[in-house]
């Protein structure tokens, strides 16, 4: 078994603060990678989001801050209105550069950064949204030998921005997103990671 995938990069926009919670609430507590949230969400929406998300993930759940370093175990979110991008030394850079796809926050932002970084022990999921945002970062993943699981559209609140990930991108894996987390744990098996 292959557990050497370090990092999920996770892209959602409309539907998605459903969706990441489902998500999140599957995941193993000793899930050894990273996992990077980007949602399009208005500017005061986080804190309360990040809340919430900790009551139902048993990973900690935080907002990532410039020059941070990016451990396993954790959840990342994206602040609203900022891009979030992973720099070489694996650390978060933020910025406020013009909107890509319509958003800042921008998946693709996101998914290329990581690629670039983590290569092929990188994870990219694209769930719900209502836009083409996610599919170009995504094929850059794969471009790079990381792995691409897209919500299936049908299983989607919105559509749009699985099926443009499809139509971009040969993916890995579409499965419903009840199934997402579970394809996640067995991926990223846990390696005995030290005990804080």
């Amino acid at each position: 078994m292959h557990s050497s995938y370090q990092a999920i990069v996770v892209g959602t926009s409309a539907g998605g603060f459903n969706a990441s919670q489902a998500l999140l609430s599957g995941l193993a507590a000793d899930l050894n990678a990273a996992v990077i949230v980007v949602q399009h969400l208005p500017k005061q929406a986080n804190d309360s989001m990040i809340s919430l998300l900790n009551e139902v993930s048993q990973l900690p759940v935080k907002e990532a801050e410039e020059k941070e370093p990016i451990r396993p175990g954790i959840v990342y979110l994206c602040p609203p209105d900022y891009h979030l991008l992973i720099e070489a030394d694996r650390t978060f850079a933020l910025s406020a550069d013009p909107k890509v796809n319509y958003s800042r926050p921008s998946i693709d932002v996101l998914f290329e950064s990581a690629a670039e970084v983590y290569r092929a022990r990188l994870v990219g999921v694209v769930l719900t949204g209502a836009n083409a945002d996610g599919s170009a970062g995504l094929k850059i993943i794969k471009q790079y030998g990381g792995l691409a699981i897209v919500q299936d559209p049908g299983d989607a609140a919105y559509p749009e921005m699985p099926q443009a990930a499809l139509d971009a991108v040969e993916v890995d894996t579409i499965l419903p997103l009840a199934k997402i987390a579970g394809k996640l744990n067995s991926l990223i098996v846990a390696t005995g990671k030290d005990h804080e």
